[in-house]
């Protein structure tokens, strides 16, 4: 795998389009039959093309890295390199809106190619190599993201990740056209190792419970209900094993819709609603104050999480002992309505 994939970064480095269409075919059948550490060897070989590639020549290559990691490589092999592509992909494109418009078709041939490059470097006074840069970004930063999306999807990758606040920034304010970039700072914004204070406000009871890679509050609503309900620490129907499956590693969709069981709100009574995540909870005294309260309404969902391949952990630390409850509910204001 590692010589197939420093022959592929040879022929893309002299240009040889049917010497590089060769070893990625033959690598893509190699990947079946190899181990974690071959699939490893063989992003650390891919380490310098991906470095180095003009970004609207490298997509193919990114997608064969995230193809790798899929498959068992060390996500952390070549995640170095992908974020500094992706940082400054997502950085660039964002600039062709202002100098090109969103509704310039993509171009297909180097004669419309180079009419768009044209276009943008007299609107915004660039030079052509780093208009080219520009425009590459634009039309081609999206087909990169998922090269970050898999490796993101494991603790060590996320743990890893290098220039993770530039990554945010440049995410946060790309535009709508390029879509992956919504997925990517969802992943940038999974909390990890995160203990969270949990408040059932009907009993008194207080909880300390530490999570990982969920990816939003749907899916931290579920595994809640199913640690303290199912894990026979509150009162209340459990969630059913197929939504419990759906959101963590089985099919994403359960054979019945998700019911909630609770309303989640925050120490200040603010709704914490299920379609943000978990860190937009603001902490109160150094840590994030969930409440639970009786559901007001029946509210369902078919889809147990958005990352597929992100495995959640929801684990019970505590039950707190009644005088520290009693000071973690003085902390918790009224509910308050949406």
């Amino acid at each position: 795998m590692a010589e197939l994939c420093t022959a592929l970064a040879e022929a893309v480095d002299r240009h040889d389009e049917d010497g590089a269409q060769k070893a990625f075919k033959e690598i893509v059948k190699a990947v079946g039959r190899a181990g974690p550490a071959q699939l490893t060897e063989a992003l650390v070989a891919l380490r310098p093309v991906l470095a180095e590639v003009p970004l609207g020549n490298g997509a193919p290559l990114a997608a064969l890295a995230a193809g790798l990691v899929e498959a068992g490589g060390d996500p952390v092999a070549a995640l170095d390199v992908l974020a500094e592509r992706v940082a400054t992909g997502l950085e660039q494109a964002a600039r062709f809106p202002a100098l090109a418009g969103t509704d310039v078709a993509q171009p297909n041939d180097p004669e419309s190619a180079r009419a768009v490059v044209e276009r943008v470097a007299e609107a915004g006074g660039l030079d052509v190599d780093e208009a080219s840069l520009v425009t590459q970004a634009w039309f081609t930063v999206n087909e990169w993201i998922p090269a970050l999306l898999l490796p993101l999807q494991q603790k060590a990758g996320r743990a890893a990740l290098p220039q993770r606040q530039r990554l945010v920034e440049a995410a946060s304010v790309a535009p709508e056209e390029i879509d992956a970039a919504h997925w990517l700072l969802g992943l940038l914004l999974v909390l990890d190792d995160e203990r969270l204070v949990v408040v059932h406000r009907a009993s008194g009871a207080v909880f300390t419970v530490t999570i990982s890679g969920v990816g939003d509050n749907f899916q931290l609503h579920t595994l809640l209900a199913h640690t303290l309900i199912g894990g026979g620490h509150l009162p209340g129907k459990a969630p059913e094993l197929g939504w419990v499956a759906a959101s963590t590693d089985g099919p994403l969709q359960p054979p019945a819709p998700i019911q909630g069981q609770f309303n989640l709100v925050d120490a200040g009574g603010k709704w914490i609603w299920n379609e943000g995540r978990p860190v937009d909870v603001e902490p109160v005294a150094g840590h994030r104050i969930v409440v639970l309260d009786p559901a007001p309404y029946v509210r369902s969902w078919n889809v147990g999480r958005v990352y597929p391949l992100m495995r959640p952990e929801v684990r019970l630390d505590a039950a707190l002992p009644p005088d520290e409850a009693a000071a973690w509910l003085r902390l918790v204001n009224p509910a308050k309505s949406p």
